[in-house]
């Protein structure tokens, strides 16, 4: 029997899909955290997977937040799940059962920890000793706590009291317990990459909920060289073996350093592995003694800001012949059956209905067809007219209607724009002069040969055009005026050019000005590299600003590879 826990920061980050993702993980149950996926968002694809049956547990208060999810093989099909830990959501047969006592708790506060889809049990039976045994799996996605809010602490702390209540309950039930996610706290200093840079790491509230959650057979973990650091060591074991579960990993691997599962990605952490060990796999002490195999971290696994954690059992597992009713596939949208029409509506008051004043349809179809029955010829012209009208005056409710000024001079087509505007010279060559308007409206015939002549006039073979005037003298008198055009285009190109390319150059300087980009990184004083631009976002007298710092990626100061301690803010105005 194989599980793994790993944080997957999205569901719907997977390229390859869900399908290939558990698949290269190998193992009989798979337990995701943070899916960030909601009821209406969820797919067939990633709720039916082909080989395994899924049970999901989604946030209700916010979208794209929080939500796991546990993928079983066919082959070790549970017995019972359930979603949440105060059983308040529990409406299904075959739960898992034994709640504890909520006495510390009120109603609001349970339904508010149920509330952001932070938990889902699976319970399974397994062969041990030619003895069958039951064991409930809890999938666990603890809250964080937010250092600016400090509601978020209290609320991870009732979670830890909550979870530890049901899991409790579980065992007084007879059944072993699996805990296995993202709890959200470094046990440990040789948990945490730089233990030393935070105050009072002992006096963490969740880490002094974990001492005393956790069993430790093994006080001598912790190096001491002082005797007097060695007792009180000591002491802070002595009282974590009141706890009755254990920390898998430790259990194997008791002094190993540098084995985190959580990295930060804006710093680019895991290059230097400046991390944490926050995801955890945690069993009671006697199911750990008599039937854990093995147990570690995959930090070569990669796709999230966390890798995952994996543990396995001698014991052989069993599988129920149907899957409990949360499985996913018995979803209305995923299991293929016809749902009621009643389902889409929504139940209207008729006293409301009936109250509200009826606005009749103008020129309704059955009045139309009722004036063409009676008067079929004279109905054409009339109920034409007045559909056309009706259509004009009436525009549906909640839309605008739409106003054509008709006082507007056309547009033109969408040619237009995009031939060069024509200069003014050009314009007044084009336009014709007075002298020449009157020439032509007292004589037609020259108006002719005029057009004839300056050849904006254009003849098609359907019109034949006649001219009195010799056309030797048209040609002469449009070929000098046909130069003095030419010189006159070249003159005003020349100066609508020289003109163009000052207002660009006046353009890009006050562009320039305004948006004059990032400033130059300037190089880190120790790696003689360039620096990144960062900009503060936590609220405060400096959020909004910008500055340089290192490049590298984050990592403990005696690194020579991480990033050094270069800071520089940038100036305003640059």
């Amino acid at each position: 029997m194989k599980l793994v826990s790993w944080n997957i920061n999205g569901i719907r980050t997977f390229k390859g899909g869900i399908k290939t993702a558990v698949d290269r993980l190998d193992a009989d149950i798979i337990c995701v955290q943070e899916t960030k996926v909601t009821r209406d968002l969820l797919d067939e694809k990633t709720a039916i997977v082909d080989g395994y049956n899924s049970y999901f547990s989604y946030s209700r208060g916010r979208s794209g937040y929080s939500g796991v999810a546990t993928y079983c093989r066919d082959s070790a099909t549970p017995f019972a799940a359930e979603e949440g830990l105060t059983g308040l959501l529990n409406n299904r047969e075959r739960s898992v059962g034994c709640y504890g006592a909520h006495t510390d708790f009120s109603n609001e506060e349970l339904q508010l920890l149920d509330n952001e889809g932070r938990a889902i049990i699976t319970q399974h039976k397994i062969m041990c000793q030619n003895k069958e045994k039951t064991v409930s799996v809890i999938n666990v996605y603890c809250p964080r706590a937010d250092p600016d809010k400090p509601e978020r602490k209290l609320f991870k702390l009732q979670f830890y009291k909550l979870l530890q209540s049901r899991a409790e309950a579980l065992l007084k039930g007879g059944s072993h317990v699996i805990i296995l996610g993202d709890v959200n706290t470094s046990h440990r200093p040789i948990d945490h990459c730089d233990p030393c840079d935070i105050d009072d790491f002992d006096e963490n509230p969740g880490r002094k909920w974990l001492n005393g959650f956790l069993y430790s057979s093994r006080p001598e973990e912790e190096e001491e060289t002082d005797e007097e650091d060695h007792n009180k060591e000591i002491e802070i074991t002595d009282c974590a073996h009141m706890g009755r579960f254990v920390d898998t990993f430790r259990y194997f691997h008791p002094a190993r350093t540098n084995a985190f599962t959580c990295w930060s990605t804006l710093t680019g952490a895991r290059q230097t592995n400046y991390g944490t060990r926050i995801d955890y796999i945690f069993a009671d002490r006697r199911l750990v003694q008599e039937q854990f195999a093995g147990a570690d971290i995959m930090p070569e696994v990669e796709g999230s800001d966390h890798c995952p954690v994996w543990a396995q059992l001698k014991c052989l597992l069993l599988s129920s012949s149907k899957p409990p009713p949360l499985c996913t596939r018995y979803l209305p949208e995923f299991a293929g059956k016809q749902q009621k029409l009643s389902r889409f509506l929504v139940k209207v008051d008729q006293k409301l209905s009936q109250a509200e004043p009826k606005e009749a349809l103008p020129e309704s179809q059955e009045e139309e067809e009722r004036r063409e029955n009676v008067n079929p010829f004279h109905a054409n012209n009339v109920s034409g007219k007045k559909r056309s009208s009706a259509s004009e005056s009436v525009a549906p409710k909640g839309k605008r209607s739409k106003t054509t000024n008709t006082s507007l001079k056309p547009r033109g087509n969408l040619l237009s724009f995009f031939k060069p505007k024509l200069t003014d010279v050009e314009q007044c060559e084009n336009k014709p002069g007075l002298d020449e308007f009157t020439a032509s409206h007292n004589n037609p015939k020259a108006s002719t040969t005029s057009e004839l002549c300056s050849g904006t006039g254009s003849t098609t073979e359907d019109t034949e055009l006649v001219v009195d005037t010799p056309s030797q003298l048209c040609t002469s008198s449009t070929t000098g005026e046909k130069d003095r055009m030419v010189k006159t285009k070249q003159s005003a190109s020349q100066l609508s050019v020289g003109q163009s390319d000052v207002k660009k150059g006046a353009s890009s300087v006050f562009w320039k000005s305004v948006l004059h980009g990032p400033p130059p990184a300037p190089c880190c004083k120790v790696h003689k590299e360039p620096c990144v631009l960062r900009t503060v976002k936590k609220e405060g007298p400096n959020m909004g600003k910008q500055f340089f710092v290192c490049g590298r990626p984050q990592g403990h100061a005696s690194n020579p590879e991480a990033r050094c301690n270069f800071f520089m803010w940038v100036e305003k105005g640059k």
